[in-house]
C-alpha cells in the first residue's frame, strides 16, 4: 500500500516466523483486502510508523 507510508516501515507489518514471511496484522475484510492486493489504494488507512524507540524514549 503506498501513500502514508510503505508496508516494510508499519507496525502492522510483521514477521511470521511459523511462515517465514512478513504479513499485516490488520484485519482487513474481503473487499479491503481485493484493493490491498490489487494495488488499488492510494493511502493505507491503517499506517502507523513503526517506531521501534518508542518505548525507550517512555522510559527515560
Amino acid at each position: 500500500m503506498a501513500g502514508n507510508g510503505s508496508c516494510e516501515n508499519c507496525a502492522n507489518y510483521v514477521y511470521d516466523e511459523e511462515y517465514e514471511y512478513y504479513i499485516c496484522e490488520v484485519d482487513l475484510d474481503e473487499d479491503e483486502m481485493m484493493r490491498f492486493l490489487s494495488g488499488n489504494v492510494r493511502a493505507c488507512p491503517w499506517f502507523r510508523l513503526d517506531d521501534e524507540y518508542r518505548i525507550v524514549r517512555k522510559q527515560i
